[in-house]
């Protein structure tokens, strides 16, 4: 691949890395349909260059920690795996009904940020994994309930007795990150991002100012990527997928910039990850920015 690396826990990595949620059942829910074709592709992403691996201990819950065991477990030196705590769940996210399948989003993601609870899930992700040490850690959700400083004081307890090695936040705000620095040192922020959806661009900046790595979940909006008339004629140019000009784009965005997209399908991984090499020009890179 030819994104470019970026730092995370002392370690250069390859920016375009592979997000492990798609690794489960229908709705982030249990095992998926097919777990051999799961393992192959963590297996291929290796085998192309990706360095950096992020999943969570809700996804499946556990599934997703333990299909990457299984696939490349014990882990090349060059890949970096983060994983996520603070977030439960009470069942799929997908469910069916009458009227077709509905998303329940947040409401079956219950974020829970009692030290205690992070400190018993991180100790499980590291059983799981089959690690001494977590790469990168990071808050999954900031818990409503419970001041931050007191979730980022355990992962930072977590860190200084060994168990972790960088840390990092998902889904905040500016202020949220500057609170959480007060406390640790704060590698990543993991927001959603693409394309399409911009509300974290103000996170973006922040953490391009700052030098913390900026981790785009759904980069192509979950496979919900409108292909406008820009996104199109770019991607005509560049004999490339509307979902392959998104992904360049948001490497061309920001050097802190690490999208992770996901798949359960090999061929759909391989697609994704030649988007690394498209080329895009800086006029492309504007016009794609104001579209």
């Amino acid at each position: 691949m030819t994104a470019g690396t970026f730092e995370i826990a002392g370690r250069s990595v390859a920016r375009l890395g592979f997000g492990a949620m798609r690794l489960t059942g229908l709705g982030i829910w249990g095992e998926p349909e097919d777990r051999r074709e799961c393992v192959r592709v963590v297996r291929r992403a290796v085998e192309l260059g990706v360095q950096f691996i992020d999943t969570a201990d809700s996804y499946g819950p556990h599934v997703s920690e333990e299909i990457i065991r299984e696939a490349i477990h014990p882990y090349p030196a060059d890949v970096l795996i983060a994983t996520k705590v603070g977030l439960t769940r009470n069942g799929p996210d997908v469910v069916d009904t009458p009227r077709g399948r509905v998303r329940l989003g947040p409401k079956a993601w219950p974020p829970v940020g009692r030290p205690e609870y992070l400190r018993a899930q991180v100790l499980l992700s590291l059983r799981r994994l089959g690690l001494d040490q977590i790469d990168l850690l990071q808050l999954h959700r900031v818990d409503p309930q419970v001041p931050l400083e007191d979730q980022v004081g355990e992962l930072k307890a977590l860190r200084d007795e060994g168990k972790v090695v960088a840390i990092g936040l998902s889904q905040v705000d500016v202020a949220q990150i500057e609170r959480a620095r007060a406390v640790v040192e704060i590698s990543t922020v993991q927001n959603r991002f693409n394309i399409t959806e911009r509300d974290s661009e103000p996170v973006l900046d922040h953490c391009t100012r700052h030098g913390i790595g900026f981790i785009p979940w759904a980069p192509v909006a979950q496979g919900g990527l409108a292909a406008g008339d820009v996104v199109d004629r770019i991607a005509k140019a560049h004999d490339a997928t509307p979902a392959q000009v998104a992904l360049a784009w948001l490497l061309a965005r920001s050097p802190v910039v690490l999208p992770i997209p996901g798949t359960s399908k090999v061929a759909h991984l391989e697609e994704n990850l030649a988007a690394a090499r498209i080329p895009l020009t800086a006029a492309e890179v504007d016009d794609l920015s104001a579209a």
